[in-house]
């Protein structure tokens, strides 16, 4: 059975929401979180933890290997490079991308992205490029090749800062979209503000002594039945941080 492995970009330094990647949620750090939903998904032979080599990471860089994940500390601004070096470093031939911002990222989605790259024999597959699932289940896969190409090729702030955007841009990769049947794109439990923080609390709180690992159905129905949490994070834009990048976008490379 094919693998991919799982490279989980975490820092401290977040601009709107500091140290959140170390944050409690029901009494474990987000990035333990992230970490343990990656294991169990069935598709992913190995997680790594791809950091940076500012000081403040270090905290990163400690907590990660005590759980026993892999550690990789690259550039803290050219995020394309990061994961570069460290698939390279780790010789993964397919990589799963994940953000420590994602706590609540579903093994089973994980695993959907995963087979529909290796059944479609694509170059890149994602849930992103025509969103249909929460803000917070993003799942994107690429194969090494796809990454390295990137790595070379990419000139743009914007496409170095967040890895993905030349490989989507490409006319010349097999691109797959994974659709949910019902779009569920309005929701959204990422961690990037206090406000996203308020509301993953009160869902772990919630759920997360019932099952450790509580998937997508289960927050939709839990926040349905809890409209005053829905809505602590209401009006918040999806992808902001690329938005700003695009906004300042300028040719770096």
């Amino acid at each position: 059975m094919k693998k991919a492995s799982a490279i989980i970009q975490a820092r401290m330094g977040a601009t709107r929401l500091p140290n959140k990647v170390l944050m409690p949620l029901a009494g474990k750090p987000v990035l333990e979180h992230v970490i343990r939903r990656c294991r169990h998904a069935q598709l992913v032979d190995r997680v790594i933890v791809a950091t940076t080599v500012d000081p403040q990471d270090l905290a990163v860089v400690n907590f990660a290997s005590g759980l026993g994940v892999g550690i990789f500390c690259g550039s803290a601004s050219d995020v394309l490079d990061r994961y570069y070096q460290c698939a390279r470093l780790f010789e993964s031939q397919h990589i799963v991308r994940i953000t420590a911002d994602c706590p609540m990222i579903d093994p089973d989605i994980i695993d959907l992205v995963i087979g529909r790259y290796f059944d479609a024999g694509a170059d890149y597959a994602a849930n992103i490029l025509q969103p249909t699932y929460p803000d917070g289940e993003d799942v994107e896969v690429f194969g090494f090749d796809t990454l390295r190409r990137s790595w070379q090729e990419a000139r743009m702030f914007s496409e170095r800062e967040h890895v993905t955007p030349y490989m989507i841009k490409s006319k010349v990769s097999k691109k797959v979209n994974v659709a949910h049947d019902i779009d569920l794109s309005k929701h959204r439990w990422t961690l990037d503000e206090p406000r996203d923080y308020q509301k993953l609390s009160a869902v772990f709180d919630a759920l997360y002594q019932k099952d450790d690992f509580f998937h997508m159905n289960d927050i939709v129905q839990f926040l349905a039945g809890h409209p005053d949490i829905d809505k602590m994070n209401a009006g918040i834009v999806r992808n902001q941080g690329y938005q700003k990048s695009l906004a300042d976008d300028r040719k770096v490379v």
